[in-house]
Order: C-alpha cells, then sequence, then structure tokens
C-alpha cells in the first residue's frame, strides 16, 4: 500500500517525474537526483514500508534480486569499476527519507567518494559476550 504523504511513494508510483531506468509491477528504479557518482540509483519498492524492518520478507528478496540484476547491467554500460549497495534504517544510520530503498551507487577510479567505517577495537571478553547475546 502506499502512503499518501510519502514522496518515494509518489516518485516510486508515478506521481512526479523521474528519470526512471527500470520499472515493473513492484518496484520502480531512478537515478538519484543528487548522485554520489555518475548512475548513482534508487531501487523504490512501490508499496510502502518505512525501513527494512517493516519491509516483507519477499519484497527484501525481490529488491536484492533486482540490485544484482541492475549492477551487472549498470556496470557493463556505465564502465564503472566497482559497485556499493547502500540501505541505511534509522536516522543514526544516515536514512533520511521513511521509505525502504536501495542505493545503487557505481564507483570508479578516483571518484572522490568513500564509503567507509572506521573499525573499533573489541576484546575477546566483549565479543564473547556479543555472540552469546545474538546466539540466543
Amino acid at each position: 500500500m502506499k502512503k499518501e504523504d510519502c514522496i518515494f511513494c509518489k516518485l516510486a508510483n508515478g506521481e512526479i517525474p523521474t528519470r526512471s531506468i527500470y520499472e515493473d509491477e513492484e518496484f520502480r528504479v531512478i537515478l538519484d537526483a543528487a548522485p554520489a557518482t555518475r548512475g548513482h540509483a534508487l531501487i523504490l519498492p512501490k508499496d510502502h514500508a518505512d525501513n527494512l524492518y517493516q519491509l516483507p520478507e519477499e519484497t527484501a528478496g525481490k529488491a536484492f534480486i533486482l540490485a544484482k540484476k541492475l549492477t551487472v547491467s549498470m556496470t557493463e554500460k556505465l564502465g564503472c569499476q566497482g559497485f556499493n549497495i547502500l540501505q541505511n534504517n534509522g536516522e543514526v544510520a544516515g536514512q533520511t527519507v521513511l521509505h525502504f530503498h536501495l542505493h545503487l551507487i557505481p564507483r570508479y577510479t578516483d571518484d572522490g567518494q568513500s564509503i567507509s567505517l572506521k573499525p573499533q577495537q573489541y576484546s575477546d571478553e566483549v565479543l564473547d559476550e556479543i555472540r552469546n547475546q545474538l546466539a540466543e
């Protein structure tokens, strides 16, 4: 179902003009209006879910299958050297629009972008505690 006040629902369902590169019954893929690199696109489900937590498992699976299909095609057509597939959940994780979406970010040598994480150091005891907590 669509959420009436969601901008990404409107984009995904064709209510607002986009530079669409793919569409089927469940998804629309558009070029990002503020791209990180040449060809940066967004996979938008047509049905609303705020984030991955709310997204039906079947839709999540289809979104990642579509991401694989598109990254293969985009790599061939754009000549990029790599790809980032990015998905944020929650403001603290960088989510700015509350509608699940996948970023497909073609990467080029010297494109000036850096998507990196700062490694942390945890003791063996803390790592064991985390493992035990998650394995329950």
